[in-house]
């Protein structure tokens, strides 16, 4: 394999990658931690029916994901393959994140048509402009340690967008709606996202602007059909263990992040908060605020923490670590007091680092895997492998959200209510047991798992997957 590849990049250079995820990351922050609430108590869709909603229209996306791969592959402009994605996509999809959170007044049926075609063809804009975002990491450099500093880059300012969307959704949405009742947060939700998404366009033509593309097409690239990209993927077996244990970290983050709202509002007792605690966390709305905002903070703290361990150990050990960390702030969720509140915060914040910690590293492996391709069977196409990680990353969202949905109404959640003990011990099972879980599974994985730092020079070209 001979590719010309830039190892080292400008600060402007990983500032600019690190910009579309801000904007990325406004929409998923949104939708893993806001949508499953704004359904069953702002709008009034039913727990069973939100989460089957989540479900199917995430699948459908997953199923995107390779296709829209296998056309950024193939496209030749003068800005590149995969850049110039984002400057044609940036305003239609800030347009549809503001249509996700519009809520017409027609009936329950109608409703649930409109959130499902809404939130559809939201997911279908930031496929088509996240998989090449995620391929353009891979063809900026072609040293591994660099690309996982950019990873590193890349989800220390996607948590900067998603505190921007925790720490001021709800707010913004009672402000501009006038309260926090059900029928305010409708009003106002629309205009609150009209802000991010602004946000977001702005940051995508920035990642435009700012970034190139480095490594060439590889010329036996050439004349490869979709399909044959599909199969180099499938049967890449270092690309199948990071796909498994994407699945399983994927849908751990979207059960807590759905289940989050309910853990702060329903779970914990904030009637005897001290003084200075009630302060800023006093109000539905301000503890919500401050339990996404601060594990976003708390996020970017583990996504740098990875970039200085990623310097001096494996990549490997990093994430094996990460996972370690999050098995035991799970178990002290189960420990603590429901009216713990201030040790909650703490806790999950951990949780957070470690997941953050485990992220960037888990994405920088990716191109890896397609080196891993090119340089054993001569077969490996970057955007295709994205969108296909992409694939089993949304289906773990999807799986997610069923999940949460679901349980909730195993469990007898009702909406707007005092919860019942088993209700509560649903929520405390989801939030915390799922950490614990995925970790235990993850850790098994990585097992497998053979590209450790120096792979390249004990995995002789030609070598059999």
């Amino acid at each position: 394999m001979t590719r010309m590849a830039k190892q080292n990049l400008t600060i402007a250079e990983k500032f600019g990658f690190g910009l579309g995820d801000t904007a990325s990351n406004i929409v998923y922050q949104a939708v893993i931690n806001v949508l499953m609430y704004f359904y069953t108590d702002v709008y009034g869709i039913e727990a069973a029916a939100a989460g089957t909603l989540l479900l199917v229209v995430r699948a459908f996306d997953a199923v995107l994901d390779p296709a829209i791969g296998a056309v950024a592959d193939r496209t030749r402009s003068r800005h590149g393959r995969y850049r110039p994605w984002m400057l044609w996509l940036a305003i239609p999809y800030g347009v549809l994140a503001v249509a996700a959170f519009f809520t017409p007044d027609v009936d329950p049926g109608k409703k649930l048509v409109y959130a499902y075609i809404s939130y559809a063809l939201l997911m279908t804009a930031y496929s088509a402009v996240n998989v090449p975002y995620s391929a353009l990491g891979g063809v900026m450099t072609g040293d591994s340690e660099e690309r996982a500093n950019l990873q590193t880059w890349r989800f220390a300012m996607a948590m900067v967008g998603g505190f921007l969307v925790t720490s001021s959704i709800f707010p913004l949405a009672a402000l501009l709606g006038g309260g926090e009742s059900p029928a305010a947060l409708r009003l106002g939700f629309p205009f609150a996202v009209t802000v991010m998404a602004i946000i977001a366009i702005v940051c995508f033509l920035l990642c435009f602007r700012l970034t190139r593309e480095h490594v060439p097409p590889d010329p036996r690239e050439r004349g490869r059909k979709p399909m044959q990209d599909l199969g180099a993927m499938l049967t890449n077996s270092q690309w199948v263990i990071i796909a498994v244990a994407t699945l399983i970290v994927m849908t751990r983050g979207a059960v807590q992040g759905a289940v989050k709202p309910y853990f702060v509002n329903y779970y914990l007792i904030t009637d005897h908060m001290p003084a200075w605690l009630a302060w800023f966390m006093g109000s539905s709305s301000s503890r919500l605020s401050a339990f996404l905002s601060m594990t976003m903070l708390a996020g970017v703290g583990g996504a740098v923490c990875a970039n200085w361990l990623s310097r001096r150990h494996c990549k490997v050990a990093v994430m094996q670590l990460s996972m370690v960390g999050m098995i035991l702030s799970g178990l002290l969720l189960f420990v603590i007091p429901r009216d713990a509140v201030f040790s909650a915060l703490l806790i999950t914040m951990v949780s957070t680092f470690f997941h953050m910690m485990f992220v960037p590293m888990l994405f920088s492996t990716v191109p890896d895997t397609v080196d891993y391709g090119l340089r054993t069977t001569g077969r490996g196409a970057m955007a295709m492998f994205c969108g296909g990680h992409l694939f089993v990353l949304k289906l773990g969202n999807a799986l997610g959200g069923f999940i949460v949905g679901h349980v909730l109404a195993w469990y007898g959640y009702q909406p707007n209510v005092v919860q019942t003990e088993r209700a509560l011990g649903g929520i405390l099972l989801t939030f915390a047991g799922s950490s614990i879980l995925s970790a235990l599974l993850v850790l098994a994985c990585l097992h497998f798992y053979r590209l450790r730092r120096g792979w390249q020079g004990q995995t002789p070209v030609g070598a059999f997957t």
